[in-house]
């Protein structure tokens, strides 16, 4: 050992104290913000990613200050980076995806059906239903929103509805399965933070999915209906526009069912996406032949090579298409992995400064205090809420916001004699429902790049996300279906490594749920 090490190994570790804490937050706070202030919308398209590796170093700062390595920071940053590699997968999955399901036909077609079967009147609220079912079939919330959910905000675009409050129906129904499925990686994983049977876990969280996402229905129907749609839009017209670009038929549509099979059975939802953006690949030259030539831009090569080329460049950079028809070539000119790597930039930004936090002990010490200062049921309720939400903003990432939580306030819960299923519900409700509001946050940044609507935009009309948790909040104050037992004490679960179950976000993928 040298003598630099040696010293650096005697050197005295001290526990964060709340200003260490807060350097970090208001680091945050300040540069979040005039990042906002000084290119508003644009400012996920750089300036909030940069940020954040800005407050990484921060948080790294206050970290060497209080007498840890640079190797033992290393290591958290390097299980940061580790716990998001299933996130990363499903995001250039996702972008293969739309990119080849472009290529092949199977949105265009989404889109033609649903023109066809979809009023303007009651379009969102039938949005948010079909987003609901799916989810809760293959119980994640992200693989809907890149599947279904492109599809709905395509046709929203052509029924000239909004595509902002389609975004925010489509989420609604997405994350209303993340909670209530029991194949949902969020909703087995809380479970377990709490010592709870997964169904039980599920019946309680029902008190207040069930309410919150027939708020949001009625909403989305009251909506559609008072809204002006469609004025001026012959939808006959963009129907025959799709015709004649695209050839429709339903087999356009086997990467989806495929893609729904794999979901149910369980395969890793990077490989189910992925399985399904080569199948729509393969296709492609037989279902769009004129397209593939097009896209290919390969002048006397074999259908066969110029296949292979434009599936490749599908997966690779997206596809594009100048068809004459504005509609469509607006809808229709994205994906591909390349697309996702700004979003990646995020993610990789978040989540390092919330591990960071979790793993030295900032987040605990902002949070400890607001424990002892919660005395009523009520203001507890409230305390876990403000702590899931809070970590949202300031972690980034939904596993941090769900686990830390659950961690820290069960054996309060247990103290006080709150039965473990309402800590469970409260968990969901403030933590996985909330993740997809803030734009930084994994689960924000992924909806964003893949529907194509900004996190404000669709963030008002996030009505089941916004109702969940108020509702649970609400039952605490009130008392409504929160059940009792005998006090107890139990021992707080001590902190684990980022990269492990109980800490961090490595489960990224309920696919990320």
């Amino acid at each position: 050992m040298t003598q630099s090490e040696e010293k650096e190994a005697k050197r005295p570790v001290r526990e964060p104290s709340l200003l260490d804490a807060f350097i970090p937050l208001i680091t945050l706070i300040v540069l979040i913000g005039g990042a906002i202030l000084l290119f508003g919308l644009q400012a996920l398209d750089g300036p909030i990613p940069a940020a954040l590796v800005v407050c990484s170093m921060v948080a790294m700062l206050v970290i060497f200050k209080n007498g840890h390595s640079v190797d033992e920071v290393q290591e958290a940053a390097n299980r940061a980076m580790s716990s998001i590699t299933t996130a990363i997968f499903i995001l250039l999955a996702v972008g293969a995806l739309i990119g080849t399901w472009c290529l092949s036909g199977t949105i265009p077609t989404l889109v033609y059906y649903g023109i066809s079967v979809l009023s303007p009147g009651w379009y969102y609220a039938a949005s948010t239903l079909i987003c609901g079912i799916i989810a809760l079939s293959i119980g994640s919330s992200w693989t809907t929103a890149g599947t279904i959910g492109v599809g709905l905000v395509g046709i929203a675009q052509m029924l000239g509805v909004s595509t902002s409050i389609t975004a925010g129906a489509v989420i609604s129904g997405a994350y209303l399965g993340d909670k209530l499925s029991p194949l949902s990686e969020t909703t087995i994983l809380t479970a377990q933070m709490v010592d709870v049977k997964v169904l039980d876990h599920i019946r309680r969280q029902a008190w207040t999915s069930v309410p919150a996402f027939l708020i949001g229905f009625v909403l989305f129907f009251v909506i559609g209906l008072r809204t002006p749609t469609a004025a001026g839009i012959d939808t006959a017209v963009e129907l025959k526009e799709l015709d004649q670009v695209f050839n429709i038929t339903v087999w356009n549509l086997l990467p989806l069912v495929v893609l729904v099979v794999l979901s149910v059975r369980k395969v890793p939802p990077a490989m189910a996406l992925m399985a399904a953006a080569i199948l729509a690949g393969i296709m492609a030259p037989f279902t769009q032949p004129g397209v593939v030539r097009t896209f290919a831009d390969a002048p006397g090569a074999s259908l066969a090579e110029a296949g292979l080329r434009a599936a490749w460049r599908a997966i690779a950079r997206g596809f594009s298409i100048e068809s004459g028809y504005a509609d469509i070539d607006r809808l229709l000119s994205r994906g591909g992995m390349y697309s996702m790597l700004l979003t990646l930039w995020l993610i990789m930004g978040a989540v390092t400064f919330g591990t960071l936090l979790d793993e030295f002990g900032l987040i605990k010490r902002l949070i400890d205090p607001m424990v002892r200062a919660a005395k009523s049921t009520g203001m507890l309720f409230f305390t876990v809420f403000a702590s899931a939400f809070g970590l949202n903003i300031i972690a980034g990432d939904q596993y941090i916001a769900l686990v830390l939580p659950a961690r820290t306030f069960k054996a309060e819960f247990a103290k006080r004699g709150i039965h473990p299923t309402a800590l469970s519900r409260l968990c969901a409700d403030s933590g996985t429902v909330t993740s997809p509001l803030v734009p930084w946050n994994s689960c924000g940044a992924f909806m964003s790049a893949v529907l194509g609507v900004s996190t404000w935009a669709y963030l008002p009309f996030c009505f089941f996300n916004i109702a969940s948790p108020l509702l649970s909040v609400l039952y605490g104050f009130t008392g409504f279906k929160v059940e009792r037992t005998a006090p107890q004490e139990v021992e707080t679960t001590p902190a684990q490594p980022a990269g492990g179950v109980e800490s961090a976000p490595a489960k990224h993928a309920e696919a990320a749920d």
